[in-house]
């Protein structure tokens, strides 16, 4: 699943990362551009990170 860091939270996903990865690595359909950057789809639909949205 997600990659974790020294202290063993997860660790953050780049804000640039295309969302065509994201529904890939997450078998998920977002419903947008494949090549949207992540940073703008959280921004467009109110989440703050990524963690938050894949818990809804």
């Amino acid at each position: 699943m997600k990659t974790r860091n020294k202290n063993g939270q997860f660790a953050a996903k780049r804000k640039d990362t295309k969302i065509e990865t994201i529904e890939k690595k997450y078998n998920v359909n977002l419903g947008v551009r494949s090549d949207m950057k992540l940073g703008n789809f959280l921004k467009k639909k109110g989440y703050k990170s990524l963690s938050e949205m894949l818990r809804k």
